[in-house]
């Protein structure tokens, strides 16, 4: 059997989800059928405007552009603008990708960091920040507070991620301003993963790109933002980073070498998901019905919830190891997330995403309460 040049798999942690397999099937064989709080994604339909303009560019047969078109990239702009208070947008402030996950993965890489360099993010952290320093063999280092607990001389990259998947914490304006100036000193590129910023609950989301945080400039920051989450768009893989003109322009070339384009109706799609704001808002309506429901359930159960201001999901705790609540769970038929998929800080918690449909969350709700 040939051996694989460099295996680079073998510098990854393990995908940590296939340990989760045997407590699925547990959940499975609920009388019931299983309740899957697990994963985050996306179950209501998508958007029927959205997907007109999905089918109006169905006849694409010539290759996109990594660009985007002129009509994405007017969308985008005008969004940033709009929504996250960004000022003086251009077109050179925003850049399409394919879907958040692979940006994160490969960012590092584009980057050019490898050997000797750092990559930071938040202790309790989305797994892939960690596998995109792997990937290109930098090192990841975690933090509670960066400006405190980093060493800034080997940090070339710093991850902000607010709200935070799996905690929903926010990080407040003060917060965002002390750290975006502390990387600027040290000469820190920020890359701010905002791709829950439309899903505030008990606190109002502020971008890196607000001129309150940033200072009207945006020079060594990019904010992270997806249409997964706020118009169901997981399976178009729709999203797009937007901030300093320079990184995007180094990213744009690289990109461009290496094939990774939006498709092209992907394109046309997400310029009307932009462009209507009717179909988030009714989104945000299930999504807080829904978490409303299961907090509610969850604390009268005796579960204590932290943190959860925003985001799809409750970080939830009965102060246990998290693999005896995922296991505890699984035999009422509720299969959720154990917190140590996060980082070993949240080894007593496990994330519960409020994603299922509204029959499937009425299931887990009678069967907490029973």
């Amino acid at each position: 059997m040939s051996a694989v040049p460099g295996a680079v798999s073998s510098r990854l942690p393990a995908f940590p989800w296939d340990k989760l397999e045997p407590y699925k099937k547990t959940a499975v064989a609920h009388p019931d059928g299983i309740v899957d709080l697990s994963v985050g994604t996306p179950v209501d339909p998508v958007p029927a405007l959205i997907q007109r303009a999905l089918v109006a560019a169905a006849d694409s047969p010539g290759y996109p552009t990594v660009w985007g078109t002129t009509e994405l990239r007017d969308a985008l702009t005008g969004w940033c603008e709009r929504r996250l208070g960004a000022v003086g947008f251009t077109h050179h402030n925003v850049l399409p990708v394919v879907g958040s996950k692979e940006l994160v993965a490969w960012l590092p890489t584009q980057l050019g960091l490898g050997a000797g360099d750092q990559v930071a993010y938040p202790r309790l952290a989305y797994p892939t920040y960690e596998v995109g320093a792997r990937l290109c063999g930098a090192e990841p280092v975690v933090y509670d507070d960066p400006t405190t607990d980093l060493d800034p001389a080997r940090i070339k990259l710093l991850w902000l991620n607010s709200p935070s998947n799996p905690t929903g914490k926010v990080l407040g304006k003060d917060e965002l301003t002390r750290i975006v100036a502390w990387a600027r000193e040290h000469g820190i590129l920020v890359f701010a993963d905002e791709c829950y910023l439309e899903l505030g609950w008990e606190a109002d989301p502020v971008s890196v790109l607000h001129p309150d945080v940033c200072g009207g400039t945006y020079e060594g920051i990019v904010a992270v933002h997806s249409l997964s989450k706020r118009s169901n768009l997981a399976g178009y893989r729709a999203a797009f980073i937007a901030g300093d003109a320079a990184v995007l322009g180094e990213l744009l070339q690289i990109r461009k070498h290496g094939g990774m384009m939006t498709a092209a109706p992907v394109q046309a799609a997400t310029v009307a998901a932009l462009g209507d704001d009717a179909h988030v808002a009714e989104q945000r309506e299930r999504y807080a019905a829904r978490r409303a429901a299961l907090r509610t359930a969850l604390e009268a159960h005796g579960f204590r919830i932290e943190h959860s201001e925003a985001s799809l999901y409750l970080w939830a705790t009965r102060d246990e190891p998290c693999w005896e609540t995922v296991a505890y769970l699984a035999d009422k038929g509720i299969l959720v997330a154990p917190g140590d998929f996060y980082g070993t800080a949240g080894e007593r918690f496990v994330r519960v995403a409020f994603t299922a449909t509204d029959e499937r969350v009425e299931a887990a709700v009678k069967r907490l309460a029973s």
